[in-house]
C-alpha cells in the first residue's frame, strides 16, 4: 500500500485526542498503555470528536476483556505487538477497506 502517509505522531493520549482533531487522519494507531490519557480514554474521546477517523489499537495488551472493551468503543482493529510484523499491514489495508481485524481471529469482519 503505496498511498500510506504518516501525517503524525504523538508522545501520549493526552495530544493524541489534540492531533486526531488537528489533522482529522482516516486512521489512527494507538497504544492501549499510552502516558497521561491511556488509550482506550483517548480513543473514546477521538471517537466522539473525529468519528470519521478509524482507529487501530497496536498494543501488548491481549486479554479478552481489554480487547472487547476497544472493540465496543468503535475500534476497527487491534493487533497485539508480537504478531506486528505480521498483522500490522493487513489490518491497515483491512480496516481502510471497512472491515475489522483482531489479532488472532478466524478471518476479518
Amino acid at each position: 500500500m503505496s498511498d500510506l502517509q504518516v501525517i503524525g505522531e504523538v508522545a501520549d493520549g493526552l495530544e493524541a485526542v489534540q492531533r486526531c482533531v488537528e489533522l482529522q487522519p482516516d486512521l489512527i494507531l494507538l497504544d492501549i498503555s499510552l502516558p497521561s490519557l491511556n488509550g482506550i480514554k483517548a480513543a473514546r474521546q477521538i471517537r466522539r470528536l473525529v468519528p470519521e477517523s478509524k482507529v487501530i489499537f497496536l498494543t501488548q495488551e491481549s486479554s479478552a476483556d481489554v480487547v472487547q472493551e476497544a472493540v465496543s468503543l468503535g475500534a476497527r482493529g487491534y493487533v497485539v505487538k508480537i504478531k506486528a510484523a505480521s498483522e500490522l499491514l493487513t489490518a491497515v489495508e483491512a480496516v481502510l477497506m471497512g472491515k475489522m481485524f483482531v489479532t488472532g481471529s478466524n478471518g476479518n469482519r
